[in-house]
């Protein structure tokens, strides 16, 4: 499958000092891609190079194949975003903003705008000023406006800022609906760990302007983790497992005994008990958390 978003070697310096090293990574369309770092990492210094809001030292983005260096307009075309916090006209309507976005781009109609305001939930606020909204409101209305030319590639920094937990969720919901039924490829910046993990497909992490991975959410449960056995009698289940796995990780605790396991070996681990009699009322595992997972990445470092 042909990238969306692709950052090849991008590199940015201010001075003497480089904020960003040689940050290459690749987002395809359909799925939410999380962008995680600590503390001046470089995340929102990306995000804006890569909507044009900074220049690049070196590198290159493309969106769709196109470069942004080499036909800047024709590549933002395709691209939806909220960098930071959405700016809006405090003394108009909601609904007046988004018309006044609206001439921007072409092919923008107002049944295309009625259809953004249904989607973001703000049918009954759209025709309030600005200045009257909350916060989780001009949220809603700025992602209401990163959408309306239809984008392929839709970038938003932190996106639930604001919303109350029902807001979240909605939110959640429809950036994977968009991204799983429209085709869209989601980037997704924050500093909640929880929600990121329950909406992004995949997350990089970046340190000190360097990229320091990019994984799976879905692999995160299929690593090397921790798995709660419960089982009878435990000494014995105890000596069948270091008989089969000399070096395995295990303690015994009052739920059973935690044993650090390949995903894949979880089965065999089983049979191998049964066979030998030994009763297994259940096999829990312990599945690493995103959380968990930045803090060992970063060094626990605190997050943006």
């Amino acid at each position: 499958m042909k990238p969306l978003l692709q950052l090849k070697n991008v590199r940015k310096d201010i001075g003497k000092k480089t904020i960003i090293h040689d940050l290459s990574l690749e987002v395809f369309a359909g799925e939410v891609f999380g962008f995680l770092g600590p503390n001046g990492a470089g995340k929102t210094t990306t995000i804006r190079m890569i909507v044009g809001l900074m220049g690049m030292t070196s590198g290159e983005v493309l969106i769709n194949g196109i470069s942004i260096k080499k036909d800047f307009e024709k590549a933002i075309q395709h691209v939806g975003a909220i960098v930071e916090n959405p700016e809006m006209y405090k003394f108009l309507t909601g609904y007046q903003n988004l018309l006044h976005y609206a001439r921007m781009a072409k092919g923008v109609t107002k049944e295309r705008i009625d259809e953004v305001v249904k989607l973001v939930g703000l049918e009954k606020r759209i025709h309030d000023k600005v200045k009257t909204y909350s916060l989780g409101m001009r949220q809603r209305l700025g992602l209401a406006q990163a959408l309306l030319h239809k984008p392929s590639l839709l970038i938003l920094d932190e996106p639930t800022n604001g919303l109350d937990p029902a807001g979240i969720r909605e939110i959640r919901d429809y950036l994977r609906k968009l991204a799983k039924q429209e085709g869209l490829a989601v980037i997704v910046s924050s500093h909640l760990l929880s929600e990121m993990e329950m909406m992004c497909d995949r997350f990089a992490i970046i340190q000190h302007g360097r990229l320091v991975g990019i994984e799976s959410v879905q692999e995160l449960s299929k690593q090397a983790q921790k798995v709660l056995i419960t089982v009878e009698p435990v000494e014995q289940a105890l000596s069948i497992i270091k008989r089969a796995y000399s070096s395995i990780n295990m303690k015994p605790t009052n739920q059973g005994i935690e044993v650090s396991i390949d995903y894949e070996e979880i089965p065999r681990l089983n049979a191998m008990l049964v066979s030998e009699h030994v009763k297994v009322y259940g096999i829990q595992t312990m599945t690493k958390s995103l959380e968990e997972r930045f803090l060992e990445m970063t060094g626990g470092n605190e997050i943006a």
